[in-house]
């Protein structure tokens, strides 16, 4: 790196927005200046960072008329569509959390400890998976390497975190015994709702359709046969997810096992027999993806079953735009 960079932050009020920050300053990310950015009703407010006050800008136009290195968006899809190719044009590299960008040709779908060589293929614009596609795509990636996948099956149990503050407010009005649903159709409470985002023709979720696309979009490889169902669950936060994929090659247990260890962003909490396993609660507030219930799937030739659980706005969002920018400096 020959200089720091100037670095904005798009939607800095919100939940991911405000984890950028936290990220940023927990990492140390070196930087000239830093701009806040939001819509309209968030501008004026003041947010402190490394023991600074930072007044948040309107987000328009003109925002990015000033020399502006690298932008980190979490601002929606719309946000997003409008005002990200605005930046690039300036010269700016924008790494997006939203889903506006995720499946276009031209712009690379990054997790750094699986694909980072993408991240120079960006013409001005990188795009950060959804949250639950991210953290399977680091264990899928270790035995990938090894075996060939040639089938996944993902189930998952995802946070009310994310559908954001709506979500968190749903479920804590829920458990004051207020059936609120501004962010789900059903009350959360003593509920599983197999139902994030919308209802496709095909029977699929959105969210459904994420996780298959983009897994073979960041995996670069279209052969691997990929079905998903994915369930809102009432925990406040971190994705849990069971994945059961089949090989093309036969594995041996304990090297994969050792794989997933050696990978960087693992941790493997695989004790059974003590009751140990990831779990929701323990993954909260860190940015590893923790990996358990590693067995094999006895019904297939190949088979293998994982319980992979992660912070979906940190990992599942702000740590992994961070990652990407901390490899934009390498050749600023």
């Amino acid at each position: 790196m020959t200089r720091k960079p100037n670095l904005a932050v798009v939607g800095a009020t919100g939940l991911v927005g405000s984890t950028f920050l936290k990220v940023l300053e927990e990492r140390d990310f070196p930087f000239e200046n830093l701009y806040l950015m939001a819509s309209s009703k968030s501008a004026g407010k003041t947010v402190t960072f490394k023991g600074k006050d930072y007044i948040v800008e309107e987000l328009n136009e003109h925002s990015f008329d000033k020399p502006i290195d690298i932008a980190l968006f979490s601002a929606g899809g719309g946000t997003s569509e409008k005002f990200s190719p605005i930046a690039a044009a300036h010269g700016c590299t924008v790494v997006d959390n939203s889903s506006a960008w995720r499946m276009d040709p031209e712009v690379p779908l990054v997790v750094p400890e699986v694909n980072p060589d993408d991240i120079w293929k960006n013409k001005g614009i990188i795009a950060n998976p959804n949250c639950s596609t991210i953290q399977a795509m680091l264990p899928i990636k270790a035995l990938h390497d090894a075996y060939k996948v040639k089938r996944i099956v993902y189930s998952t149990y995802q946070a009310v975190s994310g559908a954001g503050m709506k979500g968190l407010s749903d479920l804590a009005e829920g458990l004051k015994g207020n059936d609120q649903c501004k962010a789900f159709a059903h009350p959360i409470v003593g509920n599983a709702l197999p139902h994030i985002d919308v209802f496709l023709d095909n029977g699929y979720t959105k969210e459904e359709m994420k996780m298959i696309n983009e897994t073979h979009k960041i995996l670069g490889d279209d052969s691997i046969r990929v079905t998903a169902t994915t369930v809102r669950v009432p925990v406040r936060c971190s994705h849990s997810e069971s994945i059961n994929l089949e090989f093309e090659k036969p594995f041996d247990l304990d090297e994969a096992r050792e794989l997933l260890r050696n990978f960087p962003g693992i941790i493997v909490q695989d004790d059974p027999k003590n009751a140990v396993y990831p779990l929701a609660r323990e993954a909260e507030g860190k940015d590893e993806v923790f990996v358990g219930r590693i067995r094999r799937d006895f019904s297939v030739d190949s088979g293998m079953n994982l319980w992979v659980v992660a912070d979906n706005i940190r990992k599942g969002a702000a740590t992994n735009a961070v990652q990407i920018a901390e490899k934009l400096l390498e050749r600023l």
